[in-house]
């Protein structure tokens, strides 16, 4: 019997061992984090997350619990197989010129999916993810026709594509919807309350498409857990080192503006961010990253994972309330976005490439303005 991605769920990005977000968690207590049961379901993997060491955690902490009972949502596409890392990059997209041509494309795929498979001790996933493209995984039929023969291969029921790591790819995605709209099942996307551009331009033509998303760091980088004040002191291998500076401070601003609303409807913080996406008609899955801040007064992991189980649908959030928040927490044009970009010239990088006529088209038809929605604002400050 298979499932669908279910209401809330967890990542192996959480837990601090393959994604440096707060204190590595023990492997006990990891395993426990990952186990599927007690109001979260589904659990997401990427093979490139310790090289695949992630996946073997996920698949000890599967062990015992019956398949039928749990969602399996995998994800490939960084080749730590062949690809060299490249520092803070990471591995290259299998897609990399330098690592295959298109012919080669479906026989990675296999490989990489069989390999995951095999490291989480199950048989299929749910749902696997294109992780991360690059521009030739957005739009190359190749990639597609090899995300689609694993799944007539029995290897996953449905398919869908994650954009990432950092926040952008807005015209990217929806190009990759309106070619492979037969293939893709689900996206995974950036929102939460305190970050609701740039995700929020893709929500119609998800619908338009019947595409379902899951939406990550609903946290807003742990914020939402109510234990990252201002002041925080973070690791320096810590990966939110990567903000801009100020990010905390102000949004504790917004985030002391928001609280009334989660009192009103008996609330956590955290719930409050997944209801509020919840409340977006595409949105049918939030995967927080549950991170163990350091420190005496840190909240144990495990308590926010019970908050996470206690998210429910409807969201109780009316479609004002849903408004006045995205209001408060209103971050247009705070940082440069990635993927296609009207501020990129010359040759395509991993993750950024000129912004060319088929993806103007595709900005036109989905009445977004490049120049107005996708720039980042001329300001010194993080957010507005």
């Amino acid at each position: 019997m298979s499932v669908d991605p279910t209401t809330t769920a967890i990542g192996t990005w959480s837990g601090g061992r393959f994604m440096h977000f707060g204190e590595p968690l023990a492997e006990d207590r990891l395993e426990a984090l990952l186990r599927p049961g007690e109001g979260i379901d589904t659990v997401i993997t990427a093979d490139a997350y310790g090289a695949g060491e992630a996946d073997r955690a996920l698949g000890r902490a599967l062990a015992g619990v019956a398949r039928e009972d749990y969602c399996i949502v995998g994800a490939i596409g960084h080749d730590f197989y062949e690809g060299q890392r490249e520092g803070a990059k990471g591995f290259p997209r299998f897609t990399d010129a330098r690592l295959r041509g298109e012919a080669a494309y479906g026989d990675y795929i296999r490989m990489a999916t069989e390999r995951s498979l095999q490291r989480c001790g199950v048989d299929s996933f749910d749902l696997l993810l294109l992780h991360n493209p690059d521009r030739s995984g957005y739009s190359s039929p190749a990639v597609w026709e090899g995300m689609q023969a694993v799944r007539e291969a029995g290897l996953t029921r449905l398919l869908g594509v994650a954009p990432g790591p950092a926040n952008g790819f807005t015209l990217d995605v929806i190009d990759c919807f309106e070619r492979f709209s037969e293939q893709i099942d689900w996206a995974m996307i950036i929102l939460n309350p305190l970050e609701p551009w740039p995700g929020e331009l893709v929500l119609a033509a998800a619908g338009a498409h019947d595409v379902s998303l899951i939406t990550r760091v609903v946290d807003y980088g742990g914020l939402f857990h109510d234990d990252v004040l201002p002041g925080h002191c973070f690791a320096e291998y810590d990966h939110r080192k990567f903000r801009p500076e100020g990010w905390v401070e102000l949004g504790a601003k917004k985030f002391a503006r928001m609280r009334p609303y989660a009192q009103r409807h008996g609330l956590t913080m955290l719930q409050l961010a997944c209801a509020w996406n919840l409340a977006h008609e595409p949105v049918h899955c939030v995967a927080p990253t549950l991170i163990q801040e350091s420190g005496a007064d840190a909240r144990a992991v495990e308590q926010k994972r019970a908050e996470l189980a206690g998210v429910t649908v409807p969201s109780p959030l009316s479609a004002e309330e849903r408004s006045e928040l995205r209001e408060i927490g209103d971050n247009t044009g705070s940082m440069a976005l990635k993927g296609a970009s009207p501020e990129h010239s010359g040759g395509p990088l991993a993750d950024r490439w000129q912004l060319d006529a088929e993806l103007s088209a595709v900005a036109a038809r989905w009445a977004i303005e490049p120049e107005r929605d996708l720039l980042k604002a001329q300001r010194t400050t993080v957010n507005r």
